[in-house]
């Protein structure tokens, strides 16, 4: 961590939530020693670990690199420095973005780092739920292998896999199945029927996607469009032998009709990474149930999606430390704004100054 200060340097805030309870980096490599290298650039970890970023914590930072603390417009109320906001991950749903994109903040995402191991995490439940995997734990564990007729799995060849989203990780998932012989279907309003020939996967409306699908597995984005989008009335389609995966957001599917529907046997089961309420009350039903798998919105947090995630992440930082537009900026309407291309404007004399300091003392 840059120990020096002063006014002219840039400095990052990282959210606190990258740090285990005894703090230390819970992450492995998240690309903080780019930050070191880089010349004019300070960092530090936010002092306090909070749901919610207050605006004393951000005051005074140009950029924040953030896991899960939502950022509101009460966050960004008199942060006039800050300049860029990189979230770890590709959901935004708990930053407002309308009050970043109104303060001259732009807010990147990290589609480059998350894209296979989200892919990964559905193919990942896709297995376990085919070959009931936990049920079959339990019965080795019980030592009642006269049971093993009854957790008998499901072969995967010539089944339909539906998608609902047809984004980056939806696309890669879909390449990945691909060796398993399975039929692939996906419902997207705006996704782009070409890619879908090139991958061979079907463009069809949701209705018939959640009919046909042996396997549904939610990979859109949660956006007013989509909330509840899989309610009680659409869950009611599925087959009852179907299984659902949602590893997106879970107030994507109303989660009170799901636990019903688990309960009543009228699905075959489900594998979750998100949910309604994170973290869920421990007194939830849907946590009860023997034929759902429940992760903590972690399933894709490995060494391999740090360290992606982090480089994308802080690349986007840097690229705003050197006055340039980063890659995967969400509210791309900001960029032409005064209040950024002022920022923007400093940065690129800031670091053309560092850059002919460090030149000077070599």
């Amino acid at each position: 961590m840059t120990t020096e200060t002063g006014q002219g340097l840039f400095r990052v805030g990282v959210t606190r939530d990258f740090l285990q309870p005894d703090g230390t980096l819970g992450f492995g490599d998240i690309g903080l020693a780019m930050l070191d290298q880089a010349p004019g650039v300070e960092w530090e970890f936010l002092a306090e670990r909070s749901t919610e970023l207050r605006p004393e914590q951000v005051a005074g930072f140009d950029a924040l690199a953030v896991l899960g603390s939502r950022i509101s417009g009460e966050t960004l109320s008199g942060a006039e420095r800050l300049a860029v906001i990189a979230r770890f991950g590709v959901g935004y749903d708990s930053v407002d973005v309308a009050a970043c994109t109104e303060r001259g903040v732009l807010l990147t995402i990290t589609p480059d780092g998350t894209r296979r191991p989200m892919a990964t995490v559905n193919l990942t439940f896709l297995l376990a739920l085919s070959h009931r995997l936990l049920e079959q734990d339990r019965v080795a564990r019980a030592g009642d292998w006269s049971r093993k007729l009854e957790v008998m799995g499901t072969g995967l060849v010539g089944k339909t896999l539906g998608v609902v989203g047809f984004g980056n990780i939806a696309r890669e998932f879909f390449t990945l199945a691909k060796p398993l012989g399975m039929r692939h279907v996906t419902s997207d309003p705006y996704g782009d029927p070409a890619l879908a020939v090139a991958l061979d996967v079907e463009l069809i409306g949701l209705e018939e996607l959640l009919r046909r699908s042996d396997f549904v597995v939610v990979s859109c984005a949660l956006t007013p469009e989509t909330h509840h989008l899989l309610n009680e009335e659409r869950l009611t389609l599925l087959k009852p032998t179907a299984y659902l995966i949602s590893t997106a957001r879970g107030p994507i599917i109303d989660q009170a009709a799901l636990t019903t529907a688990l309960r009543e046997r009228r699905i075959a089961g489900a594998g979750l990474d998100v949910y309604e309420q994170e973290p869920p009350d421990p007194d939830d039903p849907l946590l009860k149930l023997d034929n759902v798998i429940v992760t903590p919105h972690a399933l894709c947090w490995t060494d391999e999606w740090a360290m992606l995630t982090g480089r994308s992440a802080i690349g986007s930082i840097l690229e705003v430390a050197a006055g340039r537009v980063p890659e995967h900026v969400v509210n791309r309407e900001a960029i032409t704004s005064d209040m950024v291309q002022t920022k923007l404007r400093r940065y690129r004399e800031r670091s053309v100054e560092s850059a002919s300091a460090e030149a000077a003392k070599r």
